[in-house]
């Protein structure tokens, strides 16, 4: 853990402060925020033609596989791009299925994203179904599941087109149930996971409001997306990536 943060500014540690405090960062990149179905924090004539973000790809037929633990407990997860779109809010999105699982094969975890990228290559989330399951796979909780348009939910930015350091945006709003956030910190060499050493990967702190104590590190490298995510306050969940297939 200490590896992936050393040399890392005291400015940067200041500024992620800032933002969970509320303070406004300069050069933000976050969509307004509204609070009503009937407004959206996006256009629909803007993903006419989508561009591919290299960053945060969505080709169908790729499957990500990571491994990782949460509070001692290890599990593994399988992130697939499927060929299903969803249309929300007048857009296409596609239709993405995240699978976590215990080491004895269990389920944990299962949701159903909605991404989609617009016309410039900005990477959009309009939601998510979510569920979480105890060992004899019954359901424990739905939290944290939403749709933009639905019940004052609004789309958020996942991944801008040309990230830059201290680009901030909201990744997704629906008050009390969604409210992650991110902060672009920029750029480091490489890092090495179980899949192989990726270099000129770019970092970002990620938070909620609703856990204002717990703040992430992801790291994503080009074509893959992300290929580590941990915890570095409040928490100590840590995902690297293991594989990733391509199916035509």
């Amino acid at each position: 853990m200490q590896k992936t943060f050393t040399g890392l500014a005291v400015s940067t540690m200041v500024g992620v402060a800032a933002v969970i405090a509320g303070t406004a960062l300069p050069g933000t990149t976050a969509p307004a925020v509204r609070t009503t179905a009937t407004r959206s924090a996006v256009d629909a004539a803007d993903f006419g033609h989508p561009v591919s973000n290299p960053w945060f790809p969505l080709e169908p037929g790729t499957t990500t596989v990571l491994r990782g633990t949460d509070d001692g407990e290890r599990f593994r997860e399988k992130v697939r791009v499927t060929d299903r779109t969803k249309v929300i809010e007048g857009v296409s999105a596609r239709v993405v299925r995240d699978v976590l699982r215990r080491v004895d094969g269990s389920l944990a975890e299962a949701t159903t994203d909605w991404y989609a990228a617009d016309d410039d290559g900005n990477v959009w989330y309009f939601g998510e179904r979510t569920a979480t399951y105890d060992r004899r796979g019954h359901v424990e909780s739905r939290d944290g599941s939403w749709q933009a348009g639905v019940d004052g939910g609004v789309a958020g930015l996942i991944m801008p087109a040309d990230p830059k350091a201290t680009d901030a945006y909201r990744q997704e709003y629906l008050a009390g149930q969604a409210e992650d956030q991110a902060w672009i910190v920029g750029f480091k060499g490489s890092v090495q996971v179980p899949m192989r050493t990726f270099h000129h990967v770019l970092r970002t702190f990620e938070w909620s409001r609703l856990e204002p104590g717990v703040i992430s590190t992801k790291l994503y490298a080009r074509g893959v997306g992300i290929v580590r995510e941990q915890d570095v306050a409040g928490g100590s969940e840590t995902f690297e990536v293991v594989a990733v297939h391509h199916v035509s």
